[in-house]
């Protein structure tokens, strides 16, 4: 009976190893049709007519800002330099406490001014608005209110937002200046309705920045923030790029994410009950779409639009991973109905079984096969010549997945200039399975056990901040 069980297991997980490498094989190829159809699209549309177009939305641009006094002046000095005509920038201080709204003050010379607040959405007590007293200043709105999270603090800037379009971001990023005009051509362009656009987040630790501006890309000095760059660079380009194209998306980065604010409204805003309120939403706004029958698409950008201080240090990694973890059960129990079906099409019979046994499950999995193997190598069932060939082909498959989403960005948008950082990157990918990737799937499985103890929290995530650095003279290699 034993060697039964044994047999049933073996086979249970080699069928689910060659599940996963089939997805992400198919991905990566939708990905590269996607990308090269994108590209060649864009290669000769001037952005800048957007400027002048009379049909472009109106954007308000929300970012909540927590404890965030080491970066919120070089933040808020990056939103405003974006070019765009028709937008308005609203800052959630999210009862800080830290000096966060009192930098703001002085940097910005604000004041409290009177101003209607449209309580379309439920949300914790807003103690004041504020606007400059500089005229330079004007398109920024700030808004004091009481502790309640970063879902609240959203809803809060939804309803003293004005405008057509909203764009959820964090506030430790740093924007592209022309992030608006790319993501906004969906909503003009696509006959379906366009609920959200969601764009690139790439990795800012070490880079060059001034003003609130990048000013010139590097790799991560830090090895942690550069397996970072790696794992990014394969999630945007080789997952949601193919996700994108089947109109399958579940999630838009809470960094960089537009929203229909009409279809925000009417779905509720953000759920104050999960710490994946960005994916949650996405999940809601497509259920919303599917249950009243309207066509619809999510579109994804893969232009590099923002940029992101990465947790430089295991333990704050871990606190992110964690929630993201949490967030993702939280999600799918939530809309535990999508599961395989038909009524909402490629969301129920795809996108969904996807994120539950890819996302959710594969830590749980990955961890039970370690514990399997060592039961085997204790009972003396272990083929060691077999588990050899079968790790050395899992490493290998890694890797090229890994360097292939390295090849596509070579190919694309090419950040690093220098023939010495993409071998950095192929040395971090040749790593990352060995001592990045075990680390993730103790987090995933830590999010599922905290997620099962209760833990709400979203757990503190501490920042250096930009820092300014000169560039020296060099001629990239």
């Amino acid at each position: 009976m034993l060697h039964q069980v044994i047999e049933i297991l073996n086979t249970a997980i080699f069928f689910y190893a060659i599940s996963v490498s089939m997805a992400y094989v198919i991905l990566a190829i939708l990905s590269a049709r996607a990308l090269h159809l994108y590209l060649r699209k864009n290669k000769f549309v001037d952005h800048n007519v957007t400027l002048t177009s009379p049909y472009a939305p109106s954007v308000s641009l929300i970012a909540p800002a927590y404890n965030e006094e080491k970066t919120i002046v070089e933040n808020i000095r990056s939103l405003m330099s974006i070019h765009y005509n028709n937008f308005e920038i609203i800052i959630v201080n999210d009862g800080s406490k830290d000096t966060t709204m009192q930098t703001m003050i002085d940097a910005y010379n604000l004041k409290k001014v009177d101003f209607f607040v449209n309580d379309q959405i439920p949300c914790k007590h807003i103690r004041g608005v504020y606007k400059s007293t500089n005229k330079a200043h004007r398109k920024l709105v700030v808004v004091d209110k009481e502790n309640g999270g970063k879902a609240d603090a959203l809803n809060a800037g939804i309803n003293i937002s004005q405008y057509d379009l909203i764009t959820c971001i964090d506030v430790d990023c740093i924007i592209e200046q022309d992030a608006i005009l790319k993501m906004v051509k969906p909503f003009m362009e696509e006959k379906d309705h366009v609920i959200a656009t969601g764009g690139v987040i790439r990795i800012a630790n070490s880079c060059v920045i001034e003003d609130g501006r990048l000013l010139h890309a590097k790799i991560p000095e830090s090895i942690i923030p550069r397996f970072q760059v790696v794992e990014y660079l394969r999630a945007f380009l080789m997952g949601r790029m193919a996700w994108s194209k089947l109109n399958g998306l579940l999630l838009i980065s809470g960094a960089l994410g537009f929203f229909d604010k009409k279809i925000v409204v009417a779905c509720g805003g953000y759920n104050h009950n999960t710490v994946g309120e960005d994916m949650e939403l996405v999940v809601r706004m497509r259920r919303y779409m599917s249950d009243n029958k309207k066509p619809y698409k999510v579109v994804y950008i893969p232009d590099p639009l923002c940029w992101t201080e990465a947790p430089a240090d295991y333990k704050i990694l871990g606190r992110q991973r964690n929630r993201w973890m949490r967030g993702t059960m939280e999600t799918l129990w939530m809309h535990k109905s999508l599961f395989m079906n038909p009524k909402y099409g490629l969301l129920g019979v795809l996108s969904y079984p996807f994120w539950m046994f890819f996302e959710w499950l594969a830590p749980i999995i990955e961890f039970f096969g370690l514990l399997y193997f060592l039961f085997l190598v204790f009972l003396g069932y272990s083929n060691w010549h077999f588990f050899l060939i079968l790790f050395a082909t899992v490493y290998f498959f890694a890797i090229t997945i890994s360097i292939l989403a390295l090849v596509f960005e070579e190919f694309s948008y090419r950040q690093y200039k220098k023939h010495s950082d993409i071998l950095k990157l192929i040395g971090t990918a040749m790593v990352e399975p060995l001592i990045y990737h075990p680390r993730t799937v103790w987090w995933g499985l830590k999010g599922n056990l905290d997620k099962f103890k209760g833990k709400q929290a979203w757990g503190d995530m501490t920042r250096a901040g930009f820092q300014k650095k000169v560039i020296k003279s060099e001629t990239p290699s």
